[in-house]
C-alpha cells in the first residue's frame, strides 16, 4: 500500500469509528466530551440529519478529535462537510465524482462497496481502503473473505450490523482497517442527553478493541 492519508492512518490506529446521527447540533460539544472521556477520539457525523454540517463544525473545533462526515452522497455534501472541518468522507456507495473530488484535495474518502464490480471501480479510482456496507446484511465475515480474496491490495471498514457482540471477530481479520458502528452513540441516547451512558458504552467498546 502507498503511504496512508494522516486521517486514514489515525483511524487504523483507533480501529473503531462511532457513527453518529445527531438532530441538535447544540449537543455536539457534549457528545465530543463523551467520546474523548471514553477514549475514542474520532467520530463520523452522518448527513442523515439537517444538523450534520453545524455539528461537524462544532466537533471539529475540539482538540484531538478526528471528525469525518458519513452518508455523503455527492460532491456538494462533501464540499459542505470539508468546509465545516471534516477530515474524512464516508459514503454508502461508490460515486466516482465524490471520490475524485476528495482525492484531488487529499481528503480521505471511504466509499461503500458491496460487490466485486464496486471493488474494481474503487481500485480504478486509486483507492486502497473502502467501506464494506451493509456488512452483516451482505453476509458478515464470510462476505468479506469472499470479496477480499481477488483484491489483495484493499483494506475494509465494515459498517452496518457491527456490534459489541461481533466487533472482535471483525477486527481479527487482517484486511479490516477499522469498523464503523452506532451502538455506542445510539440516536436515542444523544437525543435524551444521556452522555454518561454514551461514555460507558464507548469505554466498553474501546476495551473490546484492546
Amino acid at each position: 500500500m502507498s503511504e496512508m492519508n494522516p486521517a486514514t492512518a489515525r483511524l487504523a490506529e483507533l480501529r473503531l469509528i462511532p457513527v453518529v446521527a445527531i438532530e441538535d447540533a447544540n449537543q455536539a460539544p457534549a457528545l465530543a466530551e463523551a467520546l474523548l472521556a471514553g477514549g475514542l477520539p474520532c467520530v463520523e457525523i452522518t448527513f442523515r440529519t439537517a444538523a450534520a454540517p453545524e455539528a461537524i463544525a462544532a466537533m471539529a473545533q475540539v482538540e484531538d478529535l478526528l471528525v469525518g462526515a458519513g452518508t455523503v452522497l455527492n460532491v456538494d455534501q462533501a464540499e459542505r462537510a470539508v468546509a465545516n472541518g471534516a477530515r474524512f468522507i464516508v459514503s454508502p456507495g461508490l460515486d466516482p465524482a465524490t471520490v475524485r473530488w476528495c482525492l484531488e484535495r487529499e481528503i480521505a474518502v471511504f466509499p461503500g462497496i458491496a460487490t466485486p464490480t464496486d471493488l474494481m471501480g474503487a481500485m480504478a479510482l486509486g483507492l486502497e481502503v473502502v467501506k464494506l456496507f451493509p456488512a452483516e446484511t451482505l453476509g458478515g465475515l464470510g462476505a468479506l473473505k469472499a470479496l477480499a480474496g481477488p483484491f489483495p491490495g484493499l483494506k475494509f471498514i465494515p459498517t452496518g450490523g457491527v456490534s459489541a457482540e461481533n466487533l472482535a471477530d471483525w477486527l481479527a481479520h487482517p484486511r479490516v482497517l477499522a469498523c464503523g458502528g452506532s451502538w455506542m452513540v445510539a440516536r436515542k441516547l444523544i437525543a435524551s442527553g444521556d452522555f454518561v451512558e454514551i461514555t460507558r458504552r464507548v469505554r466498553a467498546a474501546v476495551d473490546l478493541v484492546g
